[in-house]
Parts: C-alpha cells; sequence; structure tokens
C-alpha cells in the first residue's frame, strides 16, 4: 500500500504532465489518477533535456481548482524572475494544491472543500491547513479563491467535530476511500484515514482560519460549528496535560515501523503533568519519544491566543476566550521551566521533547512545527536569542538528523532515514533568515535538488537528489511558491536574478 509512513522510493519510472517528460518516483501499486506512467525496466534515472518553456502542470482541463489571481500571480511573478529555472519551477510549484488536491463543493448550502495531501488520498487538518495558505493573500482578488478557503476551513471545523484526535479524514465523497488503518487499536470510525492524536492538527486550521479572517474580513465561519470544534479543542488539550488521568487516548498498530505506534499498552512513555500538552505524535506522524513536543506546544500557545481574539471580537463568548487565555499562559511558563537546556556548546537553547521529569530530546525533525520553525509558524521572535541559539544548533551535525552531503544539507528526521533531506527544512531555513546570502543559498540548493522535475519532494538524498521520495506532495511544492512569493514581496528580486 502507498502510504505516508513508508519509504516511497519505488521504480523509477516517466512521469507525463503536459508535454514535458521528467523522471519520478513511483509505486507500482499506486495508480496516480492524473498521471500517464511509463515503468522503466531497471533503476537507472532517464534525465532527458528540460524545456523551462513548458510547464510540468497538468493540462488545464485536468485541474481540479482554478483561481484567476493566482494565475494573475504566477504571470507577474515569472514576468520579475530572470533565472528560467526558477521561474519554471514557481510555475510549476506555487498552484500545485489547486490543480492535484482541492475538490470544492456546497455542503447544505455552505462551501465545503476537501484538500488532500497529493499522493494519499486523505485530508490531513496539517498539511490542508499548509497548503492553502499562501492563497489566503490573494482571497480578496477572486472570490472563487475566498470560497474555497471558506469552505477548507469548514471542512477542517467539521473533521474536528467528529475526532479531535485524529490527523487525517476521508473525502465523504470518495467512492474508495482509504480504510487501511482501521485495524489500528484506537477509536477509529470510518470518516477517519488515520486516528494518530497530534497537537498541530487542532493548530493548523485556528492559524487558518484566523489569518482568512485578519484579511478577509469575513466572520461567516465562526458559526456555531466554530464555537463546537473551539470547545472539543480546548477538552483535547486540557485532558493531554493529563493532570487528573491519562485521558481517553491511545493507539497502538500492529507494525514493523517502531515510531508508527505507541509502547505502554498504547499510552506511550510517562509524563509528569507540569501544564505542557502531550503529543503522541509528532508532525511526521512519527510518534514522541517524550510526549511534550516542544514546537507543538509552542504553536498551541500562538494559536490559543489567537482563538482567544476571535471569540472576543467575533463571538462575544469571552468565557471561552479566558479559558484560551489561561491556557495558553499556562503551556508558555511551563515551556520556559522545561523547554530549555543549557547546551555546553550552544548555551540555553530549546530542546525538541521533554518529559517534565527532566529528560530532554536534543534533536530537530523537518516537519513544521519543528525548533526550526518555531519563529516562522509559532510567534516566537527571530531575533530572540534562545531561538538563534536553537537554529545554530539544529542547522548542525551536532543534530543527529541534520544530514550534509555533495548535493546538499538539511534536516531530515526518523520518519525516512539517514541521509534524507527534507526540502521543507531548507525552506524553513530561508524563512527565518535574516541574511540575503543564506537566503540565496538556500533557494539555489532547492532548485539544484529537483531532480530534474520541477517540484519539491518529501526528501532527497545528500549526495544524490535523483534518489528522492514522495514526487507528488502539494505542501512542500506549494511552501516553495510562497517562499520565492514572500521575497519578491519583500523586493529580492535582486537576490533570486542573482542565482546562476
Amino acid at each position: 500500500m502507498y502510504t505516508k509512513s513508508n519509504l516511497r522510493k519505488g521504480i523509477l519510472g516517466l512521469f507525463v504532465l503536459g508535454s514535458t517528460f521528467f523522471v519520478n518516483e513511483v509505486k507500482a501499486d499506486n495508480p496516480l489518477s492524473n498521471d500517464n506512467l511509463t515503468f522503466a525496466q531497471d533503476n537507472t534515472a532517464i534525465t532527458p533535456p528540460v524545456d523551462y518553456t513548458k510547464t510540468n502542470r497538468p493540462d488545464k482541463s485536468k485541474r481540479f481548482f482554478t483561481s484567476k489571481a493566482v494565475e494573475s500571480e504566477i504571470v507577474r511573478i515569472k514576468k520579475l524572475l530572470k533565472n528560467a529555472k526558477l521561474a519554471w519551477m514557481f510555475e510549476n510549484c506555487f498552484p500545485n494544491t489547486l490543480d492535484t488536491t482541492v475538490r470544492y463543493r456546497k455542503t447544505d448550502g455552505k462551501d465545503d472543500t476537501v484538500v488532500y495531501t497529493g499522493d494519499i488520498h486523505a485530508m490531513w487538518l496539517r498539511d490542508s491547513g499548509a497548503q492553502v495558505w499562501p492563497y489566503v493573500q490573494l482571497a480578496n482578488k477572486d472570490k472563487e479563491l475566498k470560497a474555497m478557503l471558506a469552505g477548507t476551513i469548514r471542512r477542517q471545523f467539521k473533521c474536528i467535530i467528529i475526532d479531535p484526535y485524529a490527523n487525517a479524514f476521508l473525502d465523504p465523497h470518495d467512492p474508495n476511500p482509504d480504510h487501511q488503518w482501521m485495524s489500528d487499536l484506537t477509536d477509529m470510525k470510518p470518516e477517519l484515514h488515520e486516528r494518530k492524536w497530534e497537537i498541530d492538527s487542532l493548530c493548523y486550521p485556528i492559524r487558518l482560519a484566523y489569518h482568512y479572517w485578519k484579511t478577509t474580513g469575513d466572520t461567516s465561519i465562526f458559526d456555531e460549528e466554530w464555537l463546537q470544534a473551539m470547545t472539543l479543542i480546548l477538552q483535547t488539550f486540557k485532558e493531554q496535560q493529563r493532570k487528573e488521568n491519562l485521558g481517553p487516548y491511545k493507539f497502538q498498530r500492529k507494525t514493523e515501523r517502531q515510531l508508527d505506534t505507541m509502547n505502554n499498552d498504547g499510552w506511550g512513555n510517562p509524563v509528569n503533568p507540569v501544564g505542557l500538552i502531550v503529543s503522541c505524535f509528532r508532525p511526521s506522524d512519527d510518534a514522541t519519544t517524550f510526549q511534550f513536543l516542544v514546537p507543538s506546544n509552542f504553536f498551541a500557545v500562538s494559536v490559543l491566543k489567537k482563538a482567544a481574539e476571535i471569540l472576543t471580537t467575533v463571538n462575544k463568548n469571552t468565557a471561552m476566550a479566558k479559558q484560551c487565555t489561561d491556557l495558553a499562559q499556562e503551556v508558555d511558563a511551563a515551556l520556559k521551566k522545561y523547554a530549555i537546556n543549557d547546551h555546553p556548546k550552544y548555551g540555553k537553547i530549546y530542546a525538541f521533547e521533554v518529559d517534565g521529569f527532566g529528560n530532554q530530546y536534543l534533536m530537530d525533525d523537518a516537519n513544521a512545527p519543528s525548533l526550526l520553525s518555531l519563529a516562522y509558524l509559532c510567534d516566537v521572535d527571530v531575533k530572540d536569542p534562545i531561538y538563534q541559539s536553537t537554529r545554530n544548533f539544529v542547522w548542525s551535525l551536532d543534530n543527529p538528523y541534520f544530514f550534509r552531503g555533495t548535493a546538499g544539507e538539511g534536516i531530515g528526521g526518523p520518519h525516512i532515514g539517514y541521509d534524507m533531506v527534507w526540502p521543507m527544512s531548507i525552506m524553513m531555513k530561508a524563512f527565518t533568515s535574516q541574511s540575503d546570502e543564506e537566503i540565496q543559498s538556500c533557494v539555489r540548493m532547492l532548485m539544484n535538488t529537483d531532480a530534474g522535475t520541477g517540484f519539491m519532494h518529501e526528501s532527497f538524498n545528500k549526495n544524490n537528489p535523483e534518489n528522492f521520495t514522495r514526487s507528488w506532495f502539494a505542501w512542500q511544492n506549494t511552501l516553495f511558491g510562497e517562499l520565492i512569493l514572500k521575497l519578491v514581496n519583500e523586493g529580492k528580486v535582486g537576490l533570486l536574478n542573482d542565482i546562476k
């Protein structure tokens, strides 16, 4: 089965989109609906010359959603970029979520959007919230795009109401839903694809809804379903502080992957109830070691403050807003007390995971929220000295999951394993950089490790970018587009055009 938790190296073949051929890794048992695949007879990569004037986007007739504002933005950015490959990659990547993953409908007269993660026909609350994020800035220029975004937010609220502990949900209109994880030893429901409890699954929808509201002024999304979802989010966060008991959630899976299941009969390693929130799984969908996942607790603090503002301003629900504010303050105080490590080389840095007993795990994973992404995602000041020391640590060989090779360098994680760099980490380094030289180096590295495809991948081998995983991963593609758009809008076109 072609799943997010397996190493997706597969069989090298030719991936045909439009009229451009490029090397693609796939699993033979995963027919992709938008792809025409011809498998090679061996594992030799075929790299024909690339014509940067021909897009690798799906044909217009096969695109799932089209936005006039996004198309106009692509034209604008391409005119500004002098590097032909960079302009080509931006055109391929920025609309990838719209082109290949968005299913927009009306349900009971209201906007309703399911956003697939790409090669897996399921909607992750995290991925979907990140995938559509960069389009929000264009919502006021395109009423269809605005409706699609409102539909994504509404669908996320519906998902949380179904089960606040689940990370991935099925499309209710999918005639062949992927129920491969129904045998997991947890409280599975037919609407779920997977039920791994991850704090960030409840954070990304709030972040997206807040951004949408601040950009468009539309408050219609903050209806009864929003209030139901927020009630469950608060309940779940408090349950997973584990002050009274272990809470209602446990998880086990029959698997050969250690990080796809929880120990101690599904409860995970013990934690000391110090005010932090347990996250049984990381944003990578890998199990935590020490269950207070620090980046995700930072994310919870950030979104709880945003939720309080919405509840106060829009819903006039000061009681629920106070619950959000009080919980944010409690978690923030616990982070200051338990999440900081006095490192002999880097000084004070944030640990990746802690347990409240004094144990700390010093590492970083590429998936966001991560320690590196704190200044991008979690309202942490990029100039904060502890963050800067942490940033230096995670982008070094002192981080067990930092890899440096002849093709590139960056952070990976145990989800894929040794020597596999995630482009997401390189993007997060660029997003959080205060150095033009560093940003330029990151963009150049991203351009040089696409394996000639014009797209981002889940990961690539540090010495060989043609050895990569997940050829169709919409989050990474759209994030790359977001980065380039941000740099252009911040007046860094010259920096980009100087890349050779």
